[in-house]
């Protein structure tokens, strides 16, 4: 608990240093102008500096993160024999056949849950890690089909293309509610007062920073699983579509195994397991994934 505090807290202080740096750098100043009225072009700037720098700090710790929260055991090259040295192979054989010109780490985390998931800044510092469930429960088969979809998710720079995404949707999100925020606190002035009520705008603010940020996450959980599917269309590439079919198969029956302690790490994962509303859904349905596969040629 403390280790995830402390991330917490260090992540802020690195968004609030680099969005300082940053703005001074580009010499933005404040997006209210004395009158209380906005310069729009500053605001877009501040907005864009926000939205980017949460979003590449996470992409940049996503490895590490990932390694803390799913206490993941990475398996030693030098040292590994059995279960990880086999997976070890499997994972260097597959990076190369995605032209991949370094193998990733490769670990496994404690969890009951049918699962895997892909992480990393970049394609030469990814990360691939697989549940001690899913080792367990899927044959070398459908192992080996699985491996194929996270080396595809890295191969394809996934959590590059996503961190991008989410960085416009965050700067968007902030653009318009501050917008929406000011304008309903200079509508709500007194008629003998000059300045905008404040505590109005903080809160209109907040509230349209969730509405819009669902929305967001709507196109989000889209792309997301446009991305699903060319990690699968991938994995049949590398490991053969008969085995990405298998290992598809193997996942839909073993769905309420999967561990939703946490979901910040859902969309790293080839089956997210959730029932939530169908356009948040970070996965496609396993089986709209499997038949999309059996009728690609």
């Amino acid at each position: 608990m403390f280790k995830r505090i402390a991330l917490f807290v260090l992540v802020n202080i690195l968004v609030l240093l680099t969005v300082s740096i940053i703005l001074k750098v580009l010499g933005v100043e404040p997006y209210l102008n004395n009158n209380y009225g906005i310069n729009y072009g500053s605001l877009m700037v501040f907005c864009l500096v926000w939205g980017f720098a949460g979003s590449f700090i996470s992409l940049l710790l996503s490895k590490f993160m990932a390694k803390m929260m799913m206490r993941v055991k990475i398996i030693d090259p030098q040292t590994a024999t059995g279960e990880g040295a086999e997976l070890l192979r499997t994972v260097e054989r597959l990076a190369k056949s995605a032209g991949l010109s370094k193998t990733p780490e490769v670990g496994i985390y404690d969890s009951p849950e049918v699962n895997a998931f892909a992480t990393g800044a970049t394609k030469n510092s990814s990360l691939v890690a697989v549940s001690s469930g899913l080792l367990q429960r899927m044959d070398k088969t459908e192992v080996e089909g699985v491996l194929g979809h996270e080396i595809a998710h890295i191969a394809n720079g996934d959590m590059v293309t996503l961190a991008l995404i989410q960085g416009v949707i965050n700067a968007f999100v902030l653009f318009f509610a501050k917008i929406v925020a000011w304008a309903a606190a200079n509508a709500m002035r007194g008629e003998n007062d000059d300045r905008p009520n404040h505590l109005v705008a903080f809160g209109v603010e907040i509230l349209f920073q969730i509405l819009f940020g669902i929305l967001g996450s709507m196109v989000v959980a889209y792309f997301s699983r446009m991305r699903e599917f060319r990690a699968d269309k991938g994995g049949a590439q590398f490991a053969g579509r008969e085995k990405m079919v298998r290992a598809l198969e193997a996942l839909r029956h073993t769905t309420q195994l999967v561990d939703q302690s946490n979901k910040a790490l859902n969309t790293m994962k080839i089956s997210s397991g959730g029932k939530f509303f169908a356009l948040l859904a970070t996965h496609p349905p396993l089986e709209q994934r499997i038949e999309r596969l059996k009728m690609s040629v």
